[in-house]
């Protein structure tokens, strides 16, 4: 499962990574957020085809383009389906019909600055039965590319607008590796660097040569801490939720008290929070910026 990170801080520095060129909605995108749940923006890395006037194919271009989590295939009825289609599980993507077709052709690669997991406390531990987050970044420093895969919805009765057009999402997730194993048992793809090319050639469409891609992180890749509870709130979002909490804290009143405090501050819940979760748009745009 993956379902809260960190968006990637330095867009311009990806850009040099993966060479991509960003797009307008890059800039759209504003600064670093630190919490960002499903249904929000992603920073995201794509092969993108494009189509002459007269209809014949140019060169693909791999570009930096901004995407909702939470995919909502182009065959789908109801933009909602993206609420479940967060993640795809690497052992049977090959074989849902959700995701395979985009397994072939559209791949994407997800940049994060980290994730959250959240390790569930076991019987006879203090605060049994509660969950422990805890935040995973790359230990050298790089930026943390997870494995993805992204289409566009035609939003209904919308055609040639600039929100006529709902691109979305997902996170491919695998088996933990060694860095994750103790906290979680699943924990999202992280392309190598030596893979980025071939995870976004749009030449190859094999998934049998895709598949073996899709593997747990070496022993060594991630460095991980353990978080203040704060971060299971999606209004909370700042630079404090990484800050690392000691084995001996249970993790509950301090990170509580802290969550108490916020809700009065920057993105506490008011009022106008309340009011706009009643009112969610029965069709979601990119950049609608809500509690999920």
């Amino acid at each position: 499962m993956c379902g809260r990170v960190t968006l990637y801080s330095d867009p311009d520095r990806l850009a040099r990574t993966v060479r991509a060129r960003p797009d307008a909605s890059v800039a759209e995108l504003g600064g670093p957020r630190w919490n960002v749940a499903p249904s929000r923006p992603l920073l995201v890395a794509l092969t993108r085809r494009h189509h002459s006037h007269a209809g014949d194919d140019v060169a693909p271009e791999r570009v930096l383009t901004v995407l909702r989590w939470g995919l909502v295939p182009r065959w789908a009825k109801d933009p909602s389906i993206g609420n479940r289609l967060i993640n795809a599980r690497a052992e049977t993507m090959a074989d849902k019909p959700a995701f395979r077709s985009l397994l072939a052709r559209h791949r994407c690669l997800v940049a994060v600055d980290g994730f959250y997991e959240w390790r569930r406390r076991p019987r006879g531990e203090a605060g049994a039965g509660g969950s422990t987050p805890y935040y995973f970044a790359r230990a050298d420093g790089e930026p943390l590319l997870l494995a993805g895969l992204w289409d566009v919805w035609q939003v209904p009765g919308l055609d040639g607008g600039p929100d006529s057009r709902l691109p979305t999402c997902t996170v491919i997730t695998t088996a933990s590796g060694p860095d994750v194993a103790a906290v979680h048992d699943r924990m999202p793809v992280v392309v190598a660097a030596g893979d980025v090319d071939r995870w976004l050639d749009p030449g190859e469409h094999e998934p049998g040569r895709l598949v073996p891609l899709l593997q747990p992180a070496p022993a060594g890749t991630l460095f991980g801490r353990r978080v203040g509870r704060e971060v299971n709130d999606p209004r909370h979002d700042g630079p404090e939720l990484l800050e690392t909490v000691s084995d001996d804290d249970d993790g509950g009143r301090a990170g509580d008290s802290r969550a108490d405090a916020a809700s009065t501050g920057r993105r506490g819940a008011t009022p106008a929070d309340t009011d706009r979760r009643r009112k969610r748009p029965a069709v979601p745009t990119l950049f609608d910026d809500h509690p999920h």
